[in-house]
């Protein structure tokens, strides 16, 4: 009896960590979606995009960390409509295009001398973050993200609330029983 007590208390201390641990790992096989909002026949729009797929991708270490995912719109109204949704999920407005997303970051436009670095910074960032948070796919599933949301530590606080109070049962219960 006393080493089936024991086994249900060691799977149960150790259950918590391992999904911890395996949320980090799937985080960090996922790349992160660049989402670049653009017009037809815009200049700048095409000069990020050719910086994305011809620079960007060839570089070994970043191409690892990011999918490109393009939105055209001054002609489609349905890709407008989900830009002016993620500008305001984002707490901005999109007043013009390039609109380049990543994770829960925004940048307006795209300058060859200062935007490459910064996108760079912020797409290992959010790759290497373990909270990493899509707000665009979020938001074509009609979800809010709130900046902050513990709702990922949630299920292991409960398992480690169920594992303590399975412990204290059972030592209660062993100790009446001597």
């Amino acid at each position: 009896m006393k080493k089936v007590s024991f086994l249900i208390i060691a799977l149960l201390l150790i259950l918590p960590f391992m999904i911890g641990i395996d949320n980090v790992s799937a985080a960090k096989k996922n790349k992160v979606n660049v989402y670049i909002f653009r017009g037809e026949g815009c200049p700048h729009c095409e000069e990020a995009i050719e910086w994305f797929e011809d620079e960007l991708a060839n570089d070994e270490e970043y191409s690892n960390y990011y999918k490109l995912v393009k939105y055209e719109v001054w002609y489609d109204e349905s890709n407008k409509n989900l830009m002016d949704q993620v500008a305001t999920e984002l707490g901005t407005s999109a007043s013009g295009v390039p609109f380049i997303v990543v994770g829960d970051k925004y940048f307006s436009g795209f300058s060859k001398e200062s935007s490459p670095s910064q996108l760079k910074e912020e797409i290992k960032k959010q790759y290497e973050n373990k909270d990493y948070q899509d707000i665009v796919a979020a938001v074509k599933k009609g979800k809010s993200i709130n900046k902050g949301d513990s709702k990922a530590v949630l299920p292991i606080v409960i398992i480690s609330a169920i594992a303590i109070v399975a412990v204290l049962a059972l030592v209660f219960f062993t100790k009446e029983k001597e």
